[in-house]
């Protein structure tokens, strides 16, 4: 299968605009319908070759058995445990997932936390109606920086 054999998707859960313009960029024609029902998701998808979901839609072996059409189901987070893959792989529907940006979210979040982290007085931990510092504390450093 190629992009060229694509030409209708959609876009079942809220996603970044920017998603729908990269796929027009490609000249795919882009169908944005969130929170369908089933059967509203099936009667959209009777003419569409690719499917985008989120966590929110379940692509299940009734939906797959529906439509003839489909050829690719993206999921735009990690994992694939809302889409019937068995069902999915006799009828040779391809089922990826997009997790980088997942990925760089979390990247930012961790370094986030580290700084504001670095930046601020040790937490501190109550422990038998103490504080307790001592864990938190960072070694020395020879300038300025995080260790």
């Amino acid at each position: 299968m190629s992009l060229t054999s694509l030409w209708k998707v959609l876009i079942n859960d809220s996603l970044d605009p920017c998603c729908c313009q990269i796929l027009e960029a490609q000249g795919l024609q882009v169908v944005e319908r969130p929170n369908l029902n089933q059967e509203q998701l099936i009667t959209i998808l009777k003419s569409c070759e690719g499917l985008i979901v989120c966590s929110g839609t379940k692509v299940i072996s009734d939906i797959i058995n529906a439509v003839e059409k489909l050829q690719v189901v993206g999921r735009v987070s990690a994992g694939v445990d809302n889409v019937d893959l068995e069902m999915a792989t006799r009828k040779g529907i391809l089922v990826m997932n997009i997790t980088n940006g997942n990925s760089l979210s979390a990247a930012e979040l961790t370094c986030g936390m580290i700084l504001c982290w670095a930046s601020l007085d040790p937490p501190k931990l109550l422990v038998n109606a103490q504080y307790l510092t001592s864990v938190f504390l960072l070694p020395p450093t020879s300038g300025p920086g995080l260790v």
